[in-house]
Parts: C-alpha cells; structure tokens; sequence
C-alpha cells in the first residue's frame, strides 16, 4: 500500500472513531415517566398499581422529604441479574420510582435502570426497562446534563473525582458469626428506629454463591439524612427523590454497603464540588451515613 493511501486510510479511520464517540449513547440517572394532578396519595397508589401491574413486586415505601413517596420495587430479571453480576449486585435488585409533588403538578420519576445495570455491572435488563417504561413512561432523562458513556460509568470507571471511591470500594461495616444473626441484627435495629432509621424494605436475592439479603434504610437524622442530602443535591425542576433508600447488604457473614461519596456521586453526577448546591455543603454527610450504618448492624466503635 502506499504512503498516500495509507494516510488516506489513517484519516478515514479516524473519522468514523470520532463519530462513533460523538453518537455514543449517554445515560442520565433518572427518568420523568410523567407529570400528573390531583391528591399525591391518589397518584402513589395509582403508581403502585401500575407496577404491579407490569410484573413488579412492591416491596416497600418511604418518604425521604415532604411532598414525595419513594416506592420500592423489583422484578425477576433484577433479582436474576443480581445474583449473577461479578460482585455487589444486590445494591441494584430494587427499583426505586419516585412520585412528587412540585407545585401544582406530581411527578413520576423513577432511577434509570440502564443506567444502574451499567453502573452496578448487572448486564441488560431489557425487560425492567420495557415494563417500567409501560407502566410508569418515559417522557425525559434527567440529572446530569449530557450524560454518561458506557465507559464513563462502568464499575472500575466511574468515580467523581481523583482519589474518591469507586463501586467495588464498599464499606465492610461488621462481619456476624452467622447469615441469620446479621440478617436479625440489621432487620431489628431498623425496626427499632435506631439512629434515626427505618425499614423500608427486605429483599432475598435469591441464586447468589452466599445467602444474601439486602435491605432499603431510610435516614432520618443527622448530617448524612436524606433530606439534607437531597437539598443540596436535588434542587433543580425534575426531582430525583428516587436516590433514596439507603442500601444495606447482608452477604454471607458480611454487613456492607456502598461508599457515601459514591452512592451519593452516582446518583447526581452533574453536582458541582463548590457552592451552596456543591459537594462540600454536605462534607459531612459520607462519615454521618457510615456511622448510622455502623449502629443499624450493632457497631458502636
């Protein structure tokens, strides 16, 4: 080949890479499924009956801020694709689908689950896509503004910042001498109100190597509780109160959970370091939500 027709070649090749890349599909956290009117109860219960409707068990719901209802639910392509993903995959077995109320209009929003399988390493979830889609809709994407790329978000890849966390970084909050005492221990200590928390949900995840069970905590008090994470983070037109539950994870003899500054992180991407809507205005938050969890699994060092 000649030197002409190879630089010819070189430059051909490049331009399809670049375009590639510039039409790679981004993923944004959240979903707007719809906007409606009337009382909020009547919309959560109109939403819990629409996913049941489509193939999803509710297993829980909570209110991390007034005016908005967190329903959680899975499905049994989520509870599959958790027990088979390389690791952690019980953080992404429930679905979370917010309902709010902003002014005169409701809306129903509901965490990506593209988004989550990649971030999570759960693989495609077609189906939870699909039914959640049909459900709920899917009117816009919402929460950073251009997105993520596959790779920008993979487990491995995503971390905000140099030197913060990333999603196989869990937290190891305290080893049990069996599955069943940890399995207790958390469930009674959020039954118990413990640090300000609640039980939102249980979820076996069943087909795992070790029995595990994963758990939706919502935080009430404190620097690290959802309401003083959401108003900082959460603070523009479309709401993402489906970053909340919290997760806890019982995995064999293991109570972990994901790091703060990655769950918070990934969740809302696009939320500057500085500034009264920054990061650092809630600094704070990562050893406050480590230290509830360390008390809702008997820890009190």
């Amino acid at each position: 080949m000649s030197n002409v027709m190879k630089v010819i070649c070189l430059a051909g090749g490049l331009a399809v890479s670049t375009g590639a890349i510039a039409h790679e599909m981004r993923y944004k956290p959240f979903i707007l499924g719809h906007e409606s009117t009337g009382s909020l109860q009547a919309v959560v219960s109109a939403t819990r009956m629409a996913l049941q409707a489509h193939g999803f068990r509710v297993v829980g719901q909570y209110s991390p801020v007034p005016g908005a209802t967190v329903i959680c639910a899975t499905d049994p392509e989520l509870l599959h694709a958790a027990a088979h993903a390389r690791r952690n995959g019980g953080f992404g077995a429930v679905q979370r689908v917010s309902v709010t109320q902003v002014q005169n209009t409701i809306q129903v929003s509901y965490a990506n689950p593209a988004y989550v399988a990649i971030a999570y390493g759960l693989g495609p979830l077609p189906t939870t896509v699909a039914n959640l889609k049909a459900a709920l809709g899917a009117k816009l994407s919402f929460g950073v503004h251009r997105g993520l790329t596959r790779s920008d978000l993979k487990p491995g890849n995503y971390h905000y910042f140099i030197g913060m966390p990333y999603f196989e970084n869990v937290d190891h909050i305290r080893k049990f001498k069996t599955y069943a005492d940890a399995v207790n221990t958390v469930r009674r200590n959020l039954q118990a109100h413990v640090a300000g928390t609640s039980l939102v949900y249980e979820v076996n995840v069943p087909g795992t190597k070790q029995p595990t069970t994963v758990f939706g905590v919502g935080l009430s008090q404190g620097k690290g509780a959802d309401a003083k994470v959401l108003s900082v983070t959460d603070y523009k037109t479309y709401k993402g109160n489906a970053y909340a539950p919290y997760e806890i994870m019982v995995e064999g003899r293991r109570v972990i959970a994901l790091r703060p500054r990655y769950r918070i992180a990934v969740n809302f991407p696009g939320t500057p370091m500085m500034g009264s809507h920054g990061f650092m205005s809630i600094m704070s938050a990562p050893g406050a939500i480590r230290h509830t969890l360390a008390h809702v699994a008997g820890r009190h060092d």
